[in-house]
C-alpha cells in the first residue's frame, strides 16, 4: 500500500514526501497564489570594501534556498555606492547587482568587520564616512526591516535605530554598544520587529533562518536548515515592539 502524507490539510500531491510518508517541503498551489497576491519581497544584503564575508554569505545563502523552498524573496547583493566590484576583509572579491540606491526594500541586512581593530575598510570607516548610516536610515523611513549581523549592528546603531531598543553585538564591541542609547541583550539574535541584530559572524546564519521562520514558516526554515545542514543555536531574544 502507498504511503500518504499531508501537512495542513494540503494533499499530497503538493508535497514533497520521504517514502516512509514524512513530509519534508511543501511547495503548494495555495502558498503560491498568496505569495502571488502579496508580492515579492526585495532583499538586499549590503556590501562594501572590508565587510566580513560570513556576515554577509551566510544570510545571503539562507535567503537564497529559502527562494528555492517557496519564500518569494529577490535576494541580491548591493553595494554602498556605485561599484563594479567590493573587496572583504578576507580578500574575496564579488560583483554586487548594484547599489543600494537603485532598490525599493522590505528587508536590508548590513554585514559587520572592520569595526574591532578600526580597519581603513570596514563598518568603522563607513559608519565615519557616513554614506552606509544615511542609507541604512532612509530604507528605514521608507518601511524596510534592517538586519545588523555581528558588528554591522553598530551602523544601526549610528543610524539612529538602535536607540531605546534591544541590541546586541560581536562580543568584541559590546562596550561600544553600552555606550549607546541601546539596551544591551545577552542572546545570540535579537528581534525587536522592524529591527534585529545579533552576534558575531555565525550568529547572522541564526537570525536569516530565524527571519525565514518568522516571514515564511516552519517548514521552510526547516528546508534550509535541512538543505545546509545546519542546526540553528542559542537564544532568540524578542522585543517588546514584535
Amino acid at each position: 500500500m502507498g504511503h500518504t502524507c499531508s501537512l495542513g490539510g494540503i494533499p499530497k500531491e503538493h508535497s514533497g514526501c520521504l517514502t516512509d510518508g514524512t513530509v519534508t517541503l511543501t511547495i503548494n498551489r495555495l502558498f503560491v497564489a498568496v505569495s502571488r497576491v502579496v508580492g515579492m519581497d526585495t532583499v538586499a544584503v549590503a556590501c562594501f570594501d572590508g565587510f566580513d564575508e560570513l556576515d554577509a554569505i551566510g544570510p545571503y545563502e539562507v535567503f537564497q534556498n529559502a527562494a528555492r523552498f517557496g519564500a518569494s524573496w529577490d535576494v541580491t547583493l548591493r553595494s554602498v555606492r556605485e561599484s563594479d566590484t567590493v573587496t572583504a576583509s578576507h580578500g574575496l572579491r564579488v560583483e554586487p547587482d548594484g547599489s543600494l540606491a537603485d532598490v525599493t526594500l522590505d528587508l536590508l541586512v548590513v554585514a559587520g568587520g572592520g569595526w574591532n581593530d578600526r580597519s581603513e575598510a570596514g563598518v568603522w570607516t563607513e559608519t565615519e564616512r557616513g554614506e552606509l548610516p544615511g542609507a541604512v536610515a532612509a530604507a528605514h523611513d521608507r518601511g524596510a526591516t534592517i538586519a545588523g549581523v555581528c558588528t554591522g549592528g553598530m551602523v544601526l546603531s549610528r543610524a539612529g535605530l538602535l536607540d531605546g531598543r534591544p541590541a546586541v553585538t560581536h562580543g568584541g564591541a559590546i562596550e561600544d554598544l553600552r555606550a549607546t542609547d541601546a539596551t544591551v541583550v545577552d542572546a545570540r539574535v535579537v528581534d525587536d520587529g522592524d529591527v534585529l541584530t545579533c552576534g558575531g559572524v555565525t550568529s547572522g546564519l541564526d537570525l536569516a533562518v530565524h527571519l525565514v521562520e518568522r516571514q515564511w514558516g516552519a517548514d521552510v526554515a526547516a528546508a534550509v536548515c535541512e538543505e545546509m545542514e545546519y542546526e540553528p543555536r542559542g537564544d532568540i531574544f524578542s522585543g517588546d515592539s514584535v
